[in-house]
């Protein structure tokens, strides 16, 4: 078996639960046969395990130097850079015309989940060169894209996000990155960005930052923020490199995991002379960077699902060779020691484990099958559910899978918490996934202060018209009803919290209300993922009547299924109950007092 990812699951969770085959009757996918699918997976993981994989750990150790003149980094992420660019997967979801491969989101995600799994710092590159091209796609004037999206989708161009300032952090209202008109109708950027990865690197012949800045005279706060397209070296109409632009890398940041990956600090416009490029209309630079945004959350819910994922098949394989000690009941010193998978704490540790990886790739998958089916299948609802789901698609797995992480290094022990093995260094690169495009409390912001209540509550009633679909199905499984039963009775009390939430925001008890939004994000993450797991034990049942070979597959998902019910969600359960009787708890703590 791969330690990438679970081929069985993958496949099971692409067609089986999402219908990947169903999307040839989207016009728009119309190539994307199930033979054609299968093939897409198999370049990904070829890719992945040849040209990724292989310096996961000497990208780790040999971090990204920066003399003061120019970055340099291992001559192996540059190989993969042009590996990954030259099969096609920078332009994976663009337009034939655009020379893209048309790809559905879904196979997109599934191929991508390979590349996560085998060496996130690198695949950080391209993730972010895509999520930035598609930014320039969908608002960048006709010049624009012409100028900079061939490059991009090639891999002679990389792209970046610069938002982030040494001052403000997330506030982004405040940014204080200017942007003054020049008479050639361009702008001159000037302003430091910091955290930005892959702000600059030795991979690519230019780097297009999308950065946002404040246009002189324009309002203060969010609604004063434009999108400015300022490339490292400027770009001839032909396409060719011009001079160098005044974007100055100030130094290299170092960080706990995702070394591999260059962080960086940058100066715009040191000399007067940074040119930049309006991205549509003035002082819509946020609107616009939150599709690159949103996509970006999605990437990094994927990215810590799949580094959970890679931690989890790292322990099971170590688990099932490592010999140790013997059941409790066999005082006999003199019979062989057994593998540490038959101790039931092990296997507690593992199927813990299962639940948060597989429960996390299943929620990113859904958010790709929703993707196809708004962008696709014109179909509106799809995206008002995937608006809701974000926060949570972001940072279900960005919080479980460090904690999969945590106890794949419990499982090995020893061996867990030192360079030799992989999982000391997941559990690092995936420590940075609560904080990446933003943190948890954030999102949690974004869920209780806006998500649930946008379009009158559409969103909640959509996701709850799909709960109860599958409460229904799943009732027609005697071995499960009973897990049916138990999610609804577990589900009135959070719909009654949403309620008495929604009815306090609207009495103006704001800060007390939104004071208790990230243990409710991980709270509603908790009862999304139970949902996906009932349907995929549901699921699995149905497949194993249809093929014998599936039984332990199936007896995994189920026993899975069984272990979320009975721990996640009356944890869930027990921190919903301890927010309705702590109410304003948090917010009346005065900073004197800590």
């Amino acid at each position: 078996m791969s330690r990438l990812v679970n081929q069985q699951d993958l496949e099971f969770l692409l067609f089986d639960m999402f219908s990947a085959g169903a999307l040839q009757h989207y016009p728009r996918y119309a190539d994307y046969d199930t033979e054609t699918i299968h093939s897409m997976l198999s370049t990904a993981q070829g890719l992945a395990e040849d040209y990724f994989l292989p310096h996961f750990q000497k990208a780790d150790a040999q971090e990204p130097q920066f003399d003061g003149d120019s970055v340099t980094t291992i001559p192996e992420l540059k190989q993969a850079w042009q590996q990954f660019a030259d099969a096609g997967f920078l332009a994976a979801r663009q337009s034939h015309e655009q020379g893209g491969l048309q790809m559905p989101a879904l196979v997109n995600m599934a191929c991508q989940s390979y590349f996560m799994a085998a060496n996130p710092a690198t695949a950080a590159y391209p993730f972010l060169t895509s999520a930035a091209a598609n930014v320039i796609q969908a608002f960048g004037s006709r010049e624009q894209q012409q100028r900079y999206l061939p490059a991009m989708f090639s891999g002679r161009f990389a792209g970046t996000m610069a938002l982030t300032e040494p001052a403000v952090g997330s506030s982004l209202g405040d940014l204080t990155t200017k942007a003054t008109a020049a008479r050639d109708g361009t702008y001159r950027i000037k302003g430091q960005k910091m955290y930005i990865s892959g702000g600059d690197q030795d991979l690519t012949e230019n780097i297009v930052h999308l950065v946002l800045a404040r246009i002189e005279g324009a309002p203060i706060g969010v609604k004063g923020i434009s999108m400015f397209i300022v490339p490292k070296f400027l770009v001839n109409e032909d396409g060719s490199l011009g001079a160098r632009n005044d974007v100055a890398l100030a130094g290299l940041l170092h960080k706990m995991g995702y070394r591999g990956t260059t962080s960086t600090v940058l100066n715009f416009g040191e000399q007067d002379q940074c040119v930049g490029y309006l991205v549509g209309e003035p002082n819509r630079g946020l609107e616009y960077m939150f599709k690159m945004m949103n996509e970006a959350r999605i990437g990094v819910g994927l990215g810590a699902a799949m580094i959970g994922y890679r931690g989890y098949l790292e322990s099971l394989a170590y688990a099932k060779e490592r010999p140790q000690g013997r059941a409790p009941d066999n005082k006999d010193p003199s019979t062989a020691a057994i593998p540490i998978i038959e101790h039931a704490d092990v296997k507690r540790m593992l199927i813990s484990q299962k639940t948060y990886v597989e429960g996390s790739l299943a929620l990113c998958l859904l958010a790709a099958r929703l993707v196809d089916e708004d962008e696709a299948g014109g179909d509106a609802d799809a995206a008002i559910l995937l608006d809701l789901l974000t926060p949570i698609v972001k940072s279900y797995p960005s919080y479980y899978g460090p904690r999969a992480n945590d106890l794949a290094i419990q499982v090995l022990g020893g061996s867990g918490y030192i360079r030799e093995y992989p999982v000391e260094q997941c559990y690092r690169d995936n420590r940075l996934n609560p904080i990446h495009e933003g943190t948890h409390g954030i999102q949690g912001l974004d869920l209780l202060g806006r998500k649930l209540w946008q379009q009158q509550g559409k969103g909640q009633k959509l996701l709850l018209r799909r709960i109860h679909k599958t409460l229904a199905e799943v009732r027609t499984i005697p071995e499960l009803a009973p897990l049916a039963d138990r999610y609804e009775q577990a589900l009135q009390p959070l719909l009654q919290h949403i309620l008495v939430a929604g009815e306090r925001l609207q009495a103006g008890e704001i800060k007390p209300t939104l004071a208790q939004a990230s243990v409710f994000l991980d709270v509603m993450g908790t009862y999304v993922v139970a949902w996906l797991w009932l349907d995929m034990a549901r699921l699995a049942k149905v497949k194993a009547e249809q093929d014998d070979s599936f039984n332990d597959f199936t007896q995994g998902k189920v026993a899975a299924a069984k272990h979320f019910m009975q721990w996640e969600l009356t944890q869930a359960e027990s921190a919903l109950a301890s927010l309705n009787q702590f109410a304003s708890g948090w917010d009346q703590i005065a900073p004197e007092w800590l």
